[in-house]
């Protein structure tokens, strides 16, 4: 049997997973994965993750803009 754990205590998202926490959506997610400079992009192989604690940091810096 698979153990779920809460989006909140993942050290990383997939993009589903990150569109869900954040109300943003996969495409703009992916998208903002594929730009240099982000943080918040992990590579495991081919598969693109999002660092949970990153992203967070850089959705707050945003949103004081």
């Amino acid at each position: 049997m698979e153990e779920r754990v809460a989006i909140e205590n993942k050290l990383a998202l997939t993009i589903r997973e990150a569109a869900a926490y954040s109300n943003i959506g996969q495409n703009k997610i992916d998208r903002l994965l594929k730009a240099p400079n982000y943080p918040f992009v992990l590579f495991v192989g081919a598969k693109k993750l999002v660092k949970r604690k990153e992203f967070e940091k850089f959705i707050s810096q945003i949103e004081k803009l």
